[in-house]
């Protein structure tokens, strides 16, 4: 749907838009900080280890990417986005 304001359903877009936007704020915690921190809430809210990843790299590659002292490559961000269903840009 456009943005027609004066199609029939748009003032019914704009509630439902409205609905979403408040129930998202009182129930979807936004994740802040770094992009590992970001890892790190993700791994805590789905009772993940660092050996629960293997795909992302070795344990090691994982520490310091945890501990910021390495940053995320293109191909651990596609990874990461779409294991736990978020945007990419929450990695970057």
């Amino acid at each position: 749907m456009d943005e027609n304001e004066s199609h029939p359903l748009a003032s019914l877009m704009e509630t439902l838009g409205s609905l979403i936007e408040s129930y998202e704020v009182q129930n979807i915690p936004e994740i802040e900080g770094s992009p590992s921190d970001t890892l790190k809430a993700l791994m805590q809210e789905h009772d993940l280890k660092q050996s629960d990843l293997p795909e992302i790299g070795s344990q090691g590659v994982i520490s310091e990417i945890l501990s910021g002292k390495r940053q995320f490559n293109v191909r651990q961000i596609k990874l990461l986005s779409k294991r736990f269903n978020v945007s990419p840009a929450v990695f970057m």
